[in-house]
């Protein structure tokens, strides 16, 4: 690790310091040392504020919760006990169906829902949790520490690799499909979004699709170290995709990945894939994608929005009132996605996207680039700063776009040097190169490099043989020169074969020459 933070890290904590974060708060979740939080933060004129306690909401006291967050006990009979119940249980009648679920894996929140919605039960959920519990026993959770949020300050998200069972319609087999929960840090409202496979678009889309659903997008994202956001994991200065980076900088969304190992820190999100596996998914199978997104969102708003939470003591739903006006408010227009990649910057000053080929600044060739492109136009960027470079229109392949400031005054030295090793193959063959740079200038050392290779490959004397009869017939063209070659057999070829190559290579130059070429 360097002394000098790096420019996301700077970024992240200014942006918790906008927040009115305290300096411990920001050196747990950046793990910088608070000095020199306190530092970046007066260079950029940021108050400080002073440390305050944690404030702890007034529990409730005897209101009936969901077990997947009050792992309290509220059997009436002991663990484990084999003996009935004193009074007969209003779900004795269910048993064969609720002994069933239980062989599902499915816990006693998901069979009541069930009970309500297919078997027209009218007791509580309480009675169902006591029946469960007799016939399983109970189970002793660990406690773990509740971390507190201000309305539209925090999100999690999380990918569970585990969701329902769909019929793909590909294989027509049934698979698990991905599950992508965003969830609110202060009303624990979710969005759950479900996905046959995922990627670094996929991943930024679901963030945009749950801001939609929600109204706004909230000022910080916890998220873990999948690849799909975070490159680079470090428990110091990790690398987030710049894909993934520039959709929440678009949205106004710090992102905050969580150390390794650590899940801990996005527990809220942690249960709810719990949560909603058991409860909702366990044994269900689907016939189509679109047939468990509507079930999910028929179950997220019949039951998990209308819960009374098991730490808060509160509905989801009205919290989540509370919260929306505190969300950040949505840009007009999306975000605009982007492929990115790494490129080498060739001799001929450029770097080559998609097959065509794209000027950089004068002093860059050798070293390596940053690309971004999209349907429009291709970005070079400094790798170090991130700073832009230069803008090309996309071109179609095989086109060059090089800006006038760019082209080189005079030949270059190694340009120079591949000229004479040209000359020293044979006389031809020097002929046809420097032909091919006084033609195209620059842009011909990469046809230059191509002939050079085939040197390699088929030796000099066969490569001589074949510039000397391109040079004969006017053609000056590295695809005819490699095309010669491959056709050519043990004997010399014939006119009968000769004729319609010379034809081919002579209507691809012609072609060529019809397009201008933007540089």
């Amino acid at each position: 690790m360097s002394n000098v933070l790096s420019e996301e890290k700077r970024e992240q904590i200014l942006a918790l310091g906008r927040l009115e974060w305290p300096l411990r708060r920001i050196e747990k979740e950046t793990e910088v040392r608070r000095e020199t939080v306190s530092k970046y933060l007066k260079q950029a004129g940021i108050p400080l504020r002073p440390p305050r306690g944690r404030k702890i909401s007034k529990a409730a006291s005897q209101v009936s919760t969901d077990p997947q967050f009050n792992p309290k006990a509220a059997s009436e009979v002991s663990a484990g006990s084999t003996a009935p119940p004193k009074s007969q249980s209003a779900c004795e009648i269910h048993r064969e169906f609720i002994v069933s679920e239980l062989q599902l894996g499915r816990n006693a929140m998901g069979i009541y829902q069930h009970l309500v919605d297919s078997c027209g039960f009218t007791n509580s959920y309480a009675s169902v949790k006591r029946y469960v519990s007799f016939l399983r026993g109970n189970k002793v959770v660990d406690a773990c520490a509740v971390i507190e949020t201000t309305p539209g300050e925090e999100s999690q998200v999380d990918y569970a690799g585990k969701g329902p069972m769909v019929r793909n319609p590909a294989t027509r087999k049934y698979r698990r499909m991905r599950m992508f929960i965003f969830k609110l840090g202060y009303s624990r409202k979710a969005v759950r979004l479900l996905v046959w496979k995922s990627d670094t678009e996929t991943w930024a889309r679901l963030h945009e699709t749950a801001f939609r659903r929600l109204g706004g997008s909230t000022k910080i994202v916890i998220l873990d170290n999948l690849r799909e956001g975070v490159i680079k994991p470090d428990i110091y200065d990790p690398a987030l995709n710049p894909v993934y980076r520039d959709m929440l900088n678009h949205y106004g969304v710090t992102a905050i990945p969580c150390r390794v190992r650590d899940p801990d820190r996005k527990g809220k999100v942690e249960r709810d894939v719990g949560h909603t596996q058991g409860t909702a998914l366990k044994g269900m199978r689907f016939e189509s994608s679109e047939e468990a997104q509507a079930y999910l969102d028929h179950w997220d708003a019949r039951w998990a929005d209308t819960r009374i939470h098991g730490t808060t003591k509160r509905q989801v739903s009205a919290m989540f009132l509370e919260e929306k006006p505190y969300l950040q408010p949505l840009p007009v227009e999306p975000f605009r996605y982007y492929r990115h990649g790494v490129r080498t910057v060739h001799l001929d000053g450029t770097v080559e996207v998609k097959g065509a080929y794209y000027g950089a600044p004068a002093g860059w060739v050798g070293r390596t680039v940053h690309v971004q492109w999209d349907e429009d136009v291709v970005r070079i960027l400094d790798p170090g700063s991130h700073n832009l470079l230069r803008e090309h229109q996309r071109q179609i392949p095989g086109r060059y776009h090089i800006e006038e400031r760019d082209k080189p005054r005079f030949m270059p030295h190694a340009t120079e040097k591949l000229l004479m090793r040209a000359k020293n193959s044979g006389i031809s063959t020097g002929i046809l190169c420097d032909h091919l740079y006084k033609e195209r200038a620059h842009t011909s050392v990469r046809a230059i490099l191509g002939i050079l290779s085939l040197v390699r490959k088929h030796g000099s004397v066969e490569v001589e043989n074949a510039c000397t009869f391109a040079v004969e017939s006017g053609v000056y063209s590295y695809r005819f020169i490699r095309r010669y070659l491959e056709h050519k057999t043990p004997r010399q070829l014939t006119i009968r074969q000769i004729d319609p190559l010379i034809r081919e290579l002579t209507a691809y130059r012609t072609l060529i020459e019809q397009i201008p070429t933007e540089v």
